[in-house]
């Protein structure tokens, strides 16, 4: 039984952050909501409490159960969670006199504490919180301080309980990773072994179990994730594993054969079907965004439906589904979150299709995916794919969607993609495109008046898609991609560069 530890969101926008840096030190771990955790298993380490934008002294804050944990298992609480253990257990939590926010370094009370080894006096780390902690209850024992906090950190007496005031997962707490390795593996006695070698051997022993001798059907994208999910899966069942490819119609330009072709070259069970006109005609005059995916997402169901219907045995539906989407789909009240746009790969299926899923990638976060498929043996190339939308180049056309917008759009992409490619510039993006507007622009090409269509560009760095920030590509190059997009693509004449950031602005226009 794989090892972990435990996780328990109180709504900090931290919390992957945790996550992200256990799994850095080869620990498996998983999030989950402050009021609906798992049951307590021998494979569970320990546990982490996370930071909230809450305070310990609303009514309405998150209120944990600790009588399984506390005492029992290591616990590390961190900042909202420390507060937490000392308000819940006699102590004495107070609005601080100033907001604490920001750099501060640590002085050691305790300087054997384990939970300390190996970091230096004056270690750096990052608070962020607007509640300190005046009183601790008997038997807390102060560990470190700073010039402001004084109960920056502590330990329970008699037990192998933590608070700490700051936090060590964000990168400005110099010595947090070492602080997290302290406390997993140092305390909880974790063995890091959580390797994507590791991961492949048992997730392939694991499929072989659950799916026996039945066949699994899969919509292949062309994109990470289902490109992982199938050879991981076709590892395990082999020619059982049936995959169908989709040309929507709104796919870049040429993928739809050349996505295909490598596929097959891969040796993948693999079907194409190109029902571009029957998604085109269902997306004829819509043109909210939201109205949009929902119309693809249905139309996906149905021509993969049709398609899996031709195939006997078929139990089971693949799916590409990442961490990511999973914590994005529950909020730490235990429910949907707020839907900022809708998830192609979480939410069920429709009764009539009949079949079970299988996620085997549920676990990982994207540079994880990336490194299991480095260990399946899968094109650096393929790995390397920027993320593309599920509903594809129809949430890049603004408002209603025509064949020839598709082709305006298709090869504005085009000149854009290849051109970063071309300039070395494609590997130091996360992920990039183009938008067509539904705005046109006066212009002058040669002797003639145009008024004609304006793309906008788009490219940002990100390490999962959850924050992101814009690409300072060089103004040479967006002079020649501009220039190139102008002179070659008829019913262009205005090229913009896209400089917002996830937050507030979202990745996809649409």
């Amino acid at each position: 039984m794989q090892e972990m530890i435990l996780i328990l969101d109180c709504g900090s926008q931290y919390t992957q952050l945790i996550a992200r840096r256990v799994r850095e030190l080869n620990i498996y771990c998983e999030i989950h909501p402050y009021n609906n955790a798992p049951k307590l298993t021998p494979a569970m380490k320990g546990v982490i409490i996370s930071g909230s934008p809450a305070s310990v002294r609303d009514d309405d804050s998150p209120k944990l159960e600790l009588e399984e944990i506390k005492g029992k298992l290591p616990l590390l609480g961190v900042c909202y969670g420390a507060q937490y253990m000392v308000q819940a257990f006699g102590g004495k939590v107070e609005a601080s006199d100033s907001r604490e926010y920001g750099r501060a370094n640590l002085k050691f009370i305790d300087e054997q504490s384990p939970l300390m080894t190996g970091m230096p006096m004056g270690s750096q780390v990052w608070m962020s919180h607007g509640d300190t902690i005046k009183q601790m209850p008997e038997g807390y024992k102060l560990i470190a301080s700073t010039a402001d906090v004084e109960a920056a950190a502590y330990k329970i007496e008699g037990e192998t309980t933590y608070g700490i005031q700051f936090h060590p997962e964000v990168y400005h707490s110099k010595d947090g990773l070492k602080l997290l390795e302290n406390f997993t593996v140092g305390i909880c006695g974790c063995v890091q072994d959580w390797t994507p070698i590791s991961f492949v051997e048992d997730t392939i022993e694991k499929m072989r179990k659950k799916l026996g001798k039945d066949h699994v059907v899969l919509g292949l994208s062309g994109g990470v994730d289902s490109t992982v999910t199938a050879v991981l899966l076709s590892e395990a069942i082999g020619d059982r594993l049936h995959c169908i490819f989709v040309n929507n119609g709104v796919l870049r330009k040429d993928e739809f054969e050349n996505v295909l072709e490598q596929y097959k070259e891969m040796g993948l069970n693999i079907k194409g079907v190109d029902s571009s006109d029957r998604f085109l005609n269902a997306l004829e005059g819509i043109a909210d965004p939201e109205i949009k995916r929902k119309t693809i997402g249905r139309k996906f169901i149905e021509v993969f439906d049709d398609e899996a219907s031709l195939i006997t045995n078929v139990e089971w539906l693949a799916q590409g589904t990442i961490y990511p989407d999973v914590i994005e789909s529950v909020s730490v009240n235990g429910g949907p979150s707020a839907t900022i746009k809708s998830h192609h790969n979480v939410g069920g299926l429709p009764d009539f299709m009949k079949l079970q899923v299988v996620e085997p990638m549920k676990s990982l976060f994207k540079d994880e995916v990336r490194r299991v498929g480095k260990a399946l043996g899968i094109d650096d190339e393929l790995l390397g794919r920027h993320p593309f939308p599920g509903p594809g180049l129809a949430i890049r056309i603004i408002g209603e969607i025509t064949k020839e917008k598709v082709r305006v759009l298709q090869e504005v992409d085009h000149i854009f993609i290849q051109g970063l490619k071309d300039h070395g510039l494609y590997d130091d993006v996360w992920q990039a495109g183009a938008m067509l507007l539904p705005v046109q622009s006066v212009g002058v090409m040669g002797d003639e008046r145009t008024y004609e269509n304006v793309v906008a560009l788009r490219a940002v760095e990100s390490t999962d898609g959850m924050t992101a920030d814009w690409v300072h590509l060089p103004y040479e190059f967006l002079a020649e991609i501009s220039n190139k997009i102008i002179n070659r693509v008829k019913g262009v004449n205005r090229v913009v560069y896209d400089i917002s950031s996830k937050p507030p602005a979202t990745i996809e226009w649409e």
